[in-house]
């Protein structure tokens, strides 16, 4: 079979004949429709992350595909691809075969596509999660409900902030995405106001009001001490990404002064309550009430996809076709 494997850190994948894999004791085999390019992906890919797979590795934690083999489901089962090592401690989705373990494999909603199947479970739950679970919606700011709040999304073209930005149009909050430039704010839904982040102008008009109650933030990187002066005194800032960079720099007497408090979203932590939540977004993206926008790229052009999301040009998310 053919599969993408990294085989040096910081290097893009490379399209090659592997043995395709057999199930053991409590493992499934799968036929991949649909593997996720993922931030994760590009994390593990870079070689600095706390797990470090043995090179070379075939990449994707997350995909979508049918089984062909198990000892506990039935084949032709359509399953979501995600945990027990995808991609990290063992072979992962970008391949046109793979062996997970049967017990994290969980039933592909009906109606939802190949696509989505593969796509859709970490932008959905953790942006469900920053907006309401971390960033109390609604119920963090006394007096204030969720029609009150003015949410800021900051990387809200990429999958995770364009989820957010409707999650938090649904709840009724005002929202304003910060976007990099007019292409990115002309796809935004309508309701929604761009703040286009290379407008020193309009971004300091708009500092200087700071109207924001919740900024969800998937960017992270040195310009995030800015973002946080966008929020109110008194207000949070949930913080998911870090494509921007991992690095922050914080004068305290200053953020003390700004009172905005900043809370991570760990979804590692959270996962019992991303596996409670995916259901029902899944049947939001079915019935047309939420939408996620995904890229598709061929098996070769894996390289590709993690090089557009590292650089934050991947609008939604990027998927492989094996």
């Amino acid at each position: 079979m053919r599969a993408a494997r990294v085989h040096a850190w910081g290097q893009p994948p490379v399209v090659e004949e592997v043995e395709r894999p057999a199930p053991g004791d409590g493992e499934t085999l799968v036929r991949v429709e649909a593997a996720a390019v993922a931030h994760l992906d590009v994390t593990v890919a870079g070689g600095t992350f706390g797990i470090k797979p043995e090179l070379p590795y075939t990449g994707g934690v997350e995909g979508c595909g049918t089984v062909v083999e198990s000892d506990s489901l039935q084949p032709g089962t359509r399953v979501v691809l995600r945990g027990g090592g995808l991609g990290m401690l063992r072979a992962g989705t970008w391949a046109e075969y793979v062996v997970v373990k049967s017990k994290v494999l969980v039933p592909v909603a009906d109606g939802l596509s190949p696509q989505l199947g593969a796509t859709f479970w970490v932008p959905t739950t953790t942006a469900h999660t920053a907006l309401h679970a971390v960033g109390r919606l609604g119920s963090w700011i006394e007096g204030v409900d969720a029609a009150d709040e003015h949410v800021l999304v900051a990387g809200a073209a990429g999958a995770v902030g364009s989820v957010v930005v409707q999650l938090a149009l649904r709840a009724g909050a005002t929202v304003t995405a910060l976007v990099l430039d007019a292409e990115q704010a002309a796809a935004l839904p309508e309701g929604v106001d761009a703040l286009v982040t290379s407008d020193a102008e309009a971004l300091a008009a708009f500092g200087k009001e700071r109207p924001g109650t919740l900024l969800v933030d998937t960017v992270g990187g040195a310009e995030l001490p800015a973002r946080l002066k966008l929020v109110r005194a008194g207000g949070r800032a949930s913080l998911i990404g870090y494509v921007g960079g991992t690095d922050v720099s914080l004068e305290l007497s200053n953020w003390l002064l700004d009172d905005v408090a900043m809370l991570p979203v760990n979804m590692i932590r959270r996962d019992a309550e991303g596996r409670a939540l995916a259901p029902q977004l899944a049947e939001l993206l079915v019935a047309g009430e939420l939408s996620l926008h995904v890229e598709e790229f061929a098996l070769e052009d894996a390289g590709r996809a993690v090089e557009l999301l590292s650089q934050g040009r991947l609008r939604g998310r990027g998927v492989v076709l094996p």
